[in-house]
């Protein structure tokens, strides 16, 4: 792609997101996500396949639905209340409409149909703008709006986010549909402490965009596209082999890795709620995507290819790739545990 027509594409999608950040009105926030999505569609169809069209049209789709429900809701709660402030969303049809249409956006089930199969038809980079950067200016919204929200919905949602994304991982082979299931998982992870500390959803989105971005650029920078791929990676780049592997360990949440700290803060805010049985199914949940997790590093450090491979040997040749972003990204992604304490009394 021409780099000037990148760059545009790239400012572009920046400006779209400080737009939404910014905006208290529904107008505003309504035009930062439509110049959001218009100005990743192309980088989407750059490779002209028809794979990454198809991502592209289905993308397009969901968020002009999304796009339009949002603006629908808008009107309606200004008809109701006189207001377009957002701080005012009080009409109950209105607030509901609102809230799945950003769920819609992000990917949270029940509306998640959308996320596995656009992600597939994606390259690796454009995939991790839109499991991380796109999740940001919905989620702005989500945050400021969460006054308004129905609790159990929003408690409704987490759940069934987070059950969802841990089966649906489970029998997956492509490694961006592991990606896109772990996403809407992580998402009902930030959905259900959003009514008690929004912080804590926010340290949680801050969290997984770390995580996510160490994943995709070492997905990157091995060419691994399947979990057979993975099991030739070890002989290529074993460095590589080993980091990867604690950074799918800290996506599932283990301690002492980075993944740990939001499960941990968000299980012990839901308990202090009076919530057990809530906290119970999502660290159930938690377990259920640590499987897959557990299978992907599986496949990457305890199996060897098999030689009777009829494909060309991958030789052990020098990368043009940049692998700054990822030793920087893998680094957050397994050591920031120790600095929790400091991370909470940044953001309360």
């Amino acid at each position: 792609m021409n780099p000037y027509v990148l760059t545009t594409l790239l400012s572009s999608l920046g400006l779209g997101t400080t737009l939404t950040f910014a905006s208290s009105h529904w107008l505003l926030a309504w035009m930062g996500l439509e110049i959001n999505t218009l100005a990743i569609i192309p980088l989407m169809a750059q490779h002209h396949h028809p794979r990454a069209v198809e991502a592209t049209t289905k993308y397009f789709l969901i968020q002009a639905t999304a796009a339009a429900v949002i603006l629908f809701a808008g009107t309606a709660n200004a008809w109701a209340t006189g207001e377009w402030s957002m701080a005012s969303v009080s009409d109950p049809i209105a607030t509901t409409m609102v809230l799945a249409a950003l769920s819609l956006k992000v990917g949270l089930a029940p509306m998640h149909f959308w996320m596995p199969e656009v992600l597939q038809g994606l390259d690796l980079l454009t995939g991790l703008v839109l499991s991380t950067w796109q999740k940001l200016a919905p989620f702005a919204l989500i945050i400021q709006t969460s006054h308004a929200f129905d609790p159990f919905l929003l408690t409704a949602l987490g759940l069934t986010s987070t059950l969802i994304g841990g089966w649906g991982g489970l029998n997956q082979t492509q490694l961006r549909k592991v990606l896109a299931y772990s996403s809407i998982a992580h998402m009902g992870w930030m959905i259900i402490v959003l009514q008690y500390a929004p912080h804590l959803t926010f340290l949680a989105l801050l969290m997984y965009i770390l995580m996510t971005s160490a994943a995709f650029l070492t997905l990157k920078l091995s060419y691994a596209t399947k979990i057979g791929t993975l099991a030739t990676t070890w002989s290529k780049t074993p460095l590589l082999t080993a980091t990867a592997a604690l950074v799918f360990l800290s996506l599932g949440g283990l301690p002492p890795l980075t993944g740990f700290v939001p499960k941990w803060l968000i299980l012990q805010e839901l308990a202090k709620q009076g919530l057990p049985f809530t906290a119970t199914v999502m660290a159930l949940a938690a377990l259920i995507s640590l499987y897959f997790y557990l299978r992907l590093c599986y496949s990457m450090t305890l199996t060897i290819s098999p030689n009777s491979a009829a494909s060309t040997t991958p030789w052990r040749t020098q990368t043009t790739q940049v692998s700054t972003p990822l030793a920087l990204f893998t680094v957050m992604a397994l050591g920031l545990l120790p600095i929790t304490p400091a991370i909470t009394a940044l953001l309360i």
